[in-house]
């Protein structure tokens, strides 16, 4: 059995809780087509309260504002910066890289502790580990759990030593027999292992969780690099029978050029029986890219006794191809659920505001909703993310307007009774006869430089407005636009535009996605989750995914609204499927 704890982080502060919004938002001409309805009356904004945030930023953040951004159904600490996961005796278990003196990153870094019953409800443990020896007196950094066949657990983690070199680590539960692991204990060993010859002392980190290799009866892990020639990142394997004495395995596990360096990688089965598994078991590999701070993934064969992974298409290599997320997503570690039998991805959401305005609020950083991961059985050439299926129980009251036909350049107003909160179903579909003509190839369509939900094309763009004010001069639009390549082919990219989510100047707002594979006779289908400043869709089924960080000023409380939209110029739109949830808060029933 195995699982995974990977820490990252996340800060707040007791002296203000702050949720993040998701805004949503067009230029004023994207829209200016027949409105196929209007939003009702006017609904006013009061109480904003006292400016807080002008003298850090220069916009004037009130209380109420930040107070809306804090998330009500992700999981974050209760104050201050903060990320990894693994199952334990009936417990989901979430360690996270925390700084319990501040909401930004700091000079301490400490493994905060989190357990749930169902991945939704967590409660709040003291912190597992605090950086006190020399070996990770910089900080107690990013590593991994191993739970063994006879139920023992291991920890392996990189320690930032007195002087910055990274060193890795090892603890175990001071009372294994606590289901909730509240105690760690270093072992005297430590460090167990240090850079090997020809690395840098401060690129050797992020063990992976351990496997166990039957060949030669040892335990195997993975830790992260990267070779200045060539800017290369790697991945290179260690074997151990006790987790105390360590071997390099010779050879790099796997190695890309251009890269860099490859922090927190992550390296797993995955099984399916689509077209690309018939030859024996897949295999992933990640990395979270160090240059970019994108977690890019590939789908490959493992060679165990040649200590060799291969993508199965090298175009698409690490560094290049893949990503778990296109938008705001990093630092993810994956662990195996046995009681469930699934395995389960978190992914670590920084802010995209101000330094300052984070110490004002006093948090910072959120995780990701856990999703599950399997092989696309369809294409066989990508994953598919899922929110695990514990959300669910967080639904509310639900509203269903399936069947709506939304004309082009028109937008369509959902009455919520908050729009904070959502959980969102949905799927399009185009007119086949406006699809037949599309003639012209459209060359180079790009999410990031296309110039976002504003750009009218033939089929796109179209979907869903979230966290928009009434007249959409504030929102962050979720869309798809269809164009036709230059080999003559359909293309569908998926999109967020946060470029008017936010008019404070110092949130950083870009548009960000990326193509997704359409199968022949299906549906552009999406699920969108909105927690305040946090939204993430989950498109086609989860062949891709984007998050974004959006800090409305205006469309938040009453004043916030959801739309569909449809920017085309060529099409109609049948929306098949629009099914919207609210969502509970899950901080308000944790599960002891």
């Amino acid at each position: 059995m195995e699982s995974g704890a990977n820490p990252r982080l996340l800060y707040h502060r007791s002296s203000y809780a702050a949720v993040l919004a998701v805004v949503v938002l067009l230029a004023g001409h994207a829209l200016s087509g027949t409105r196929a309805d209007r939003a009702g009356d006017k609904m006013t904004l009061g109480g904003m309260g006292e400016d807080i945030g002008a003298d850090a930023d220069g916009f004037p953040w009130s209380n109420a504002m930040l107070e809306w951004q804090r998330t009500g159904y992700h999981f974050q600490p209760k104050k201050n910066y903060m990320n990894g996961p693994m199952y334990y005796r009936g417990w989901y278990h979430l360690f996270y890289q925390h700084n319990p003196e501040g909401a930004v990153k700091g000079d301490i870094i400490a493994w905060g502790h989190a357990v749930s019953r169902d991945l939704v409800h967590w409660r709040h443990l003291p912190l597992a580990m605090v950086p006190d020896h020399w070996y990770d007196i910089k900080g107690a950094m990013t590593g991994s759990t191993t739970v063994l066949p006879d139920g023992k657990v291991v920890l392996l983690y990189s320690g930032n030593s007195n002087t910055s070199e990274q060193v890795q680590c090892l603890a175990v539960p001071t009372n294994p027999r606590d289901p909730l692991l509240r105690r760690w204990t270093k072992h005297p060993s430590n460090p167990i292992l240090r850079a090997p010859p020809g690395i840098g002392i401060k690129d050797f980190r992020d063990p992976t969780t351990a496997w166990f290799d039957k060949s030669d009866q040892t335990w195997r892990t993975v830790i992260g690099s990267k070779d200045d020639h060539g800017h290369a990142g790697i991945a290179m394997t260690y074997k151990t029978k006790d987790f105390l004495r360590y071997e390099l395995i010779p050879g790099y596990l796997h190695r890309v050029n251009g890269s860099g360096m490859w922090e927190c990688v992550d390296f797993y089965p995955i099984s399916g029986h689509g077209k690309n598994s018939s030859k024996g078991m897949l295999y992933v590999m990640k990395e979270s890219s160090d240059d970019d701070r994108h977690d890019y993934y590939a789908l490959g064969r493992y060679n165990a006794k040649a200590n060799r992974w291969t993508p199965l298409d090298p175009k698409a290599d690490l560094g290049h191809g893949l990503r778990y997320d296109w938008g705001m997503f990093y630092a993810s570690k994956t662990f195996y659920d046995p009681a469930k039998r699934r395995r389960v991805l978190w992914g670590w959401v920084r802010e995209a505001d101000s330094k300052q305005t984070d110490i004002a609020k006093g948090w910072g950083s959120v995780q990701s909703i856990p999703r599950t991961v399997s092989l696309d059985e369809k294409t066989g050439t990508n994953l598919l993310q899922w929110p695990v299926e514990e959300v669910k129980t967080l639904r509310l009251n639900s509203i269903d307007l399936s069947g709506i036909i939304i004309g082009a350049g028109s937008v369509f107003p959902v009455h919520l009774r908050q729009a904070a909160q959502l959980d969102i179903e949905a799927s399009f579909r185009l007119d086949a006869s406006a699809v037949a003509s599309l003639g012209k190839a459209e060359v180079g369509y790009n999410c990031s430089t296309s110039g976002g939900a504003a750009n009218r094309g033939a089929l796109g763009p179209l979907g869903l407005l979230v966290h928009a004010n009434e007249h959409q001069s504030e929102q962050m639009a979720a869309y798809f636009y269809v164009s036709r390549s230059l080999a003559g082919a359909l293309q569908t990219h998926f999109c967020h535009d946060e470029s008017r989510s936010s008019r404070a100047r110092s949130v950083v707002k870009r548009v960000v996605g990326s193509t997704v594979p359409v199968l022949n006779g299906e549906a552009l289908s999406v699920r969108v989750l909105v927690d305040h400043s946090i939204v993430e869709s989950f498109v086609m089924g989860g062949r891709s995914a984007v998050t974004s960080r959006v800090y409305p000023t205006e469309a938040i409380y009453a004043k916030a609204v959801v739309y569909v939209f449809n920017n085309a110029t060529g099409s109609p739109v049948a929306v098949e499927k629009l099914v919207v949830h609210e969502m509970d808060s899950s901080k308000k029933h944790v599960r002891d």
